[in-house]
């Protein structure tokens, strides 16, 4: 069996807006356009990603919070309806979607062997949440690809930040050993936004766009400084300063789907493409890749 690899990790953060907006059939509200910077961001991302073949999506979402371990769907097929608790009105999606169990008990091994304690979700009515379903559309509206679904645990709000993050990193240390044995072409999906504060209420139509912008001009500044570092290469001292950005933008990345992609990644020092950039009820959102198997290539190539 060849080697397998990730060939790429992407920031893809997971309002239900932006399906809401792009009226996909699955989806029970229809709206009338809205958030088409991100969405149009979105397209563009996925047309490149899909373009370089993957056999596997890998989703990490906080939305599938888990008090003990790190949980794994552990069935090869899900199915039902998805509603976001809290804009019901906006996203309630009925899914159809197929797993890479065999991925998915390889990771979680690989975890178990590096300390993390694991858990496999085997429940068939089990509800898949609505961060990996919308993360998940948006990457690969057709699904015709399986994913593996990994849970966030709760240790950077049981805890602090800094241990929070230093169990992601492990679990993406456990990713990519196991995608190496796999012999698949995976795809990382770091599920969350960027700065998190939001407003608490909506206008009367959800999509008019006049009523959309961010939420401080200070959140928006932290968003910018982390961009810039994903641009030039700097993920490393990203990450340094990560604790930092979630205290002060009550960041959504605390549940830590960002750490464990990056460290899946070797914490890369090449810069990222960051697609689009905008605000859903306040907080920022990013559509940014790391492509990686491309960077590898080029840097093979340059000797």
């Amino acid at each position: 069996m060849a080697e397998g690899s990730i060939v790429a990790g992407v920031l893809a953060p997971h309002p239900p807006h932006l399906v809401y907006a792009s009226n996909p059939p699955q989806n029970e509200p229809k709206a009338e356009c809205g958030w088409e910077v991100l969405r149009w961001g979105y397209e563009r991302c996925s047309k490149d990603i899909l373009a370089q073949k993957p056999d596997v999506f890998l989703v990490h979402s906080p939305h599938w919070m888990t008090v003990i371990g790190h949980h794994f769907l552990g069935l090869p097929h899900f199915k039902g309806l998805s509603v976001d608790p809290i804009f019901p009105n906006l996203f309630r999606y009925h899914y159809e979607l197929n797993v890479d169990v065999d991925l998915s008990l390889m990771i979680a091994e690989e975890a178990k062997d590096l300390g993390l304690t694991t858990r496999i979700m085997r429940n068939p009515d089990f509800r898949i949440d609505y961060g990996t379903i919308t993360t998940c559309h948006l990457m690969n509206a057709a699904w015709d690809i399986p994913i593996v679904s990994i849970s966030s645990n709760n240790s950077p709000y049981y805890f602090s930040n800094e241990v929070g993050q230093q169990q992601m990193a492990v679990l993406g240390e456990a990713t990519r050993r196991a995608v190496e044995k796999s012999g698949k072409r995976a795809v990382l999906l770091a599920s969350n936004s960027m700065s998190h504060r939001h407003f608490v209420t909506e206008p009367e139509i959800p999509e008019d766009m006049s009523h959309e912008h961010v939420y401080h001009h200070g959140q928006y500044l932290w968003d910018m400084e982390l961009l810039k570092l994903m641009k030039a290469g700097k993920a490393r001292e990203m990450l340094d300063i990560l604790p930092e950005f979630i205290e002060m933008t009550v960041a959504e990345v605390k549940a830590g789907a960002l750490t464990w992609m990056l460290h899946a990644l070797g914490v890369p020092d090449y810069p990222a493409e960051v697609y689009a950039y905008g605000t859903v009820i306040g907080t920022g959102n990013a559509v940014v890749a790391w492509h990686h198997e491309q960077n590898r290539q080029e840097v093979a190539a340059h000797g």
